[in-house]
């Protein structure tokens, strides 16, 4: 594939990310596209390396860590072909495994490059920003609206609830097998996390709402601010519809149950994000609102979420940004026990970590720490919180009691999993791995499936679960 000796005559270049001095003053994308033939250099690094592991997702260390692509992406294919110039040819195949490659391509942690035989011994493929390079490029030359052209009608009618990234690859893939799909969402606006988790400095809305767009033009219909349970019933939706993917996503976050936890001023990390991407749709991407001025803010979790937090806290201005981690700090390098192909668990310095230990010039994350009480004012609003610093088994340190300045605390300790009440109005007691469930009318696809996972995870459920649809469907043609 692509050039055996291209990761020997080029160096490993990512997408450059705009300064941080430039990038805190607006809401606009992270980093800048590389030129075409520069893109192309980087393609030509793929090594034909014979046995790749970059395009399959395995688990290792029993489902601790996940290497190469769980979506089953022809990596080694599709970057041969940028590497040629056959642009078109590489969306084709792109396209055959991931509806969704412009949310991958810019917000997946990219298993696939660790998993990458470069990377045993090199830096990589830039296999994550060769995506994004193919799908922008098919988006521009209008390809995906003719990858995505339904088939004959079928006349079968399928709902999907929850409109994330299962619910748009489950709706996707459906509308292509010729089936009615009506998507409900019971936000204002559809893309699930993919529009409100994730701030715009990440995954532009624009691109987003490009998505939305195309499927309705191609005939998939969208039904916003409606709740299963409260504005139409489980019943009534079973009534109208051959088949239901359920695909709400995770939505249950975890929690801090300490003294102070009713005080005004602590949130959940998602409810921030939310409003915060609100207020962009709202006011524009050059508008960075300045609402956090003089505000003291602390994130206490990690992964991507508190990342974004420490970001999106940055640009509203805040006078200072601390994250606690309860966690040991992880190791520079591999351990022995975390060789390769498994995903590295080792330190990794985000882009809000990065852009605060720049604007602040002090240290931001601070691991071994646990939060112990909510301190508040008189009337009930947060000024502060206690600390205390813990051992390897998170134990209390005697002696490291801390008190930090606080007027915002985001909780961003990850999801617990799905919200049970939909499951329950549909009868469903057995989510099996076949996406089916003990109601063969109710199919699960998603983190509501799988609990807490990555988009790509998600994106892979629906697109399978939409072809389980599919061929139960059309089973029923023949009896």
């Amino acid at each position: 594939m692509a050039d055996p000796f291209g990761f020997l005559k080029h160096a490993r270049v990512e997408n450059p990310t705009r300064p941080v001095s430039e990038r805190i003053t607006d809401w606009e994308e992270l980093q800048t596209p590389l030129p075409e033939e520069e893109r192309q250099e980087q393609a030509a690094r793929c090594m034909n390396c014979g046995i790749p592991f970059c395009h399959t997702g395995s688990f290792f260390g029993g489902q601790r860590t996940v290497s190469g692509c769980p979506n089953d992406n022809l990596i080694p294919e599709w970057n041969d072909l940028v590497y040629q110039g056959r642009t078109q040819a590489a969306f084709e195949r792109l396209a055959r495994t991931n509806p969704l490659p412009e949310m991958t391509g810019r917000v997946c942690p990219a298993p696939c490059e660790k998993g990458c035989t470069e990377a045993l011994n090199g830096s990589g493929v830039t296999i994550h920003d060769n995506e994004r390079f193919i799908i922008d490029t098919a988006f521009e030359n209008d390809w995906v609206k003719a990858s995505g052209m339904p088939q004959a009608s079928t006349g079968f009618k399928v709902a999907i609830v929850g409109s994330g990234p299962a619910g748009l690859s489950a709706a996707w893939r459906l509308n292509q097998l010729g089936h009615q799909v009506t998507v409900y969402e019971r936000s204002d606006r559809f893309g699930g996390l993919l529009m409100y988790g994730i701030p715009n400095m990440k995954l532009d809305k624009d691109v987003v709402q490009r998505r939305i767009d195309l499927m309705a033009d191609l005939g998939v219909r969208f039904i916003g601010n409606t709740e299963i349970g409260r504005d139409i019933s489980a019943d009534e939706l079973a009534a109208q519809y051959d088949r239901i993917i359920l695909s709400t996503g995770a939505s249950v976050p975890r929690d801090l149950t300490i003294p102070g936890r009713a005080l005004t001023g602590v949130q959940f990390a998602v409810d921030y994000l939310t409003e915060a991407t609100k207020d962009v749709l709202k006011h524009g991407k050059e508008a960075t609102s300045k609402k956090l001025t003089g505000k003291h803010v602390v994130v206490i979790g990690g992964g991507d979420t508190g990342n974004d937090c420490i970001g999106t806290a940055v640009r509203q201005g805040a006078a200072s940004v601390r994250q606690l981690e309860i966690t040991p700090q992880p190791p520079l390098q591999r351990a022995a026990t975390n060789p390769w192909p498994e995903y590295p668990l080792t330190a990794r310095t985000g882009y809000g970590q990065e852009e605060a230990a720049e604007v602040f010039q002090s240290q931001v994350t601070y691991h071994g720490v646990s939060t112990t009480a909510f301190i508040g004012a008189e009337r009930g609003q947060l000024i502060a919180l206690e600390t205390v610093s813990v051992d390897d088994r998170f134990q209390p340190i005697a002696g490291t009691k801390e008190v930090i300045k606080a007027d915002l605390v985001l909780l961003a300790m990850g999801f617990l999993g799905p919200e049970t009440t939909l499951l329950d109005a549909f009868g469903v007691k057995e989510v099996y791995d076949d996406y089916t469930t003990n109601n063969e009318r109710i199919l699960v696809a998603g983190d509501a499936k799988r609990g807490p996972s990555l988009v790509i995870w998600a994106i892979r459920e629906g697109r399978l679960a939409a072809e389980k649809v599919d061929q139960a469907l059309r089973t029923l043609v023949y009896q």
